[in-house]
């Protein structure tokens, strides 16, 4: 057992199997090839990634051989084991140039700066310009997370949460968002995304353009038209036009109700406004309005609903709930 020591005082034997480990030949469980990963844990990271990259099949043996050869041609006279021993450390040391070689550039070229921006529960419409012009809007208690600079055959962000994609035009580079358990491709439009609508599904309105709605699975896919809905989870998928007028409210800031039901108007409030409003008697859910509301004060809003409705309202921990009868 090898207990407290440093690569630097493997003997021949122990470099051989961890040069083995290293180069695949072998799925060794010795102590040596263990200490080589604790010890050279950044190089062994980037080795695995490059080893088993769809992109890139680097010919360990083949670097090993041309650069043995060359010290074997400079040392004529050497006995077994020292051969042994430096082809171990050739094999290690070509591994580790191209590793770190490769390694470096891939981190360069394929791994580009990324920013997050995250809203609180209390924010809404944190307004972002990505590098291609195109803006986005968080709603309240999300996060976007998108690349300084977008590359040459796509630009890709990942959403969670909702947001409203105001997309800059570009036929060679699609818009694409990571919703989680779906992906959204557009060319240039204009739409909003939900990763989760509270049915473990992911939502798409579109306002302007054509969207792809494509599940993580690749099982469901669909092109959703202007003014269209959709709608897709791992156990399927639907879409339909939007009869929600308020279905932006939370981006335009912006409620009008024509008749629509308290308990519909509650959900709206709370989606734009950040009001919780709640039925004290289930009656009142079933009172309809009609109003707009645009910027007005949390209690001039409650306000105008109790003196409709003869109600009264009791505030409690954030939260307004209305009773029938006004208070005296």
């Amino acid at each position: 057992m090898i207990k407290n020591k440093h690569t630097d005082q493997l003997n021949d034997r122990e470099w051989a199997e961890a040069a083995a480990w290293l180069s695949g030949e072998e799925s060794s469980g010795d102590e040596a090839a263990r200490l080589l990963i604790s010890e050279e844990g950044e190089i062994m990271k980037k080795w695995n990634d490059l080893k088993y990259t769809d992109d890139r099949i680097i010919d360990v043996d083949k670097a090993w051989e041309k650069l043995n050869g060359r010290l074997e041609a400079e040392t004529p006279v050497i006995t077994f084991q020292r051969a042994s021993f430096l082809r171990t450390f050739a094999r290690i040391a070509a591994t580790v140039i191209i590793v770190a070689g490769i390694g470096w550039l891939l981190f360069e070229v394929a791994a580009p700066d990324k920013l997050t921006v995250a809203s609180s529960v209390d924010e809404k419409n944190i307004e972002l310009q990505l590098a291609d012009g195109s803006k986005v809007y968080l709603n309240r208690d999300s996060e976007l997370t998108y690349p300084k600079e977008f590359g040459r055959n796509s630009r890709k962000v990942s959403l969670k949460g909702e947001a409203f994609f105001d997309i800059a035009p570009d036929a060679s580079r699609p818009f694409i968002i990571d919703a989680g358990k779906a992906s959204v491709m557009v060319l240039g439009t204009s739409f909003s995304v939900m990763t989760d609508n509270g049915n473990n599904e992911v939502e798409v309105f579109v306002e302007s353009g054509k969207v792809m709605l494509t599940s993580s699975d690749g099982s469901h896919s669909m092109t959703l038209e202007p003014d269209y809905v959709g709608k897709v989870s791992s156990g399927g998928s639907s879409q339909a036009v939007n009869t929600n007028a308020n279905y932006l409210s939370w981006h335009t800031d912006l409620l009008v109700f024509d008749g629509e039901p308290l308990e519909v108007v509650f959900k709206d409030l709370k989606r734009t406004f950040n009001i919780d409003i709640r039925a004290g008697d289930p009656v009142i859910n079933g009172y309809r309005l009609t109003s707009p509301f645009e910027h007005q004060p949390h209690d001039t809003i409650i306000k105008l609903i109790c003196t409709t409705f003869n109600l009264r309202s009791v505030r409690e921990e954030g939260a307004y709930t209305l009773y029938p009868g006004q208070a005296q």
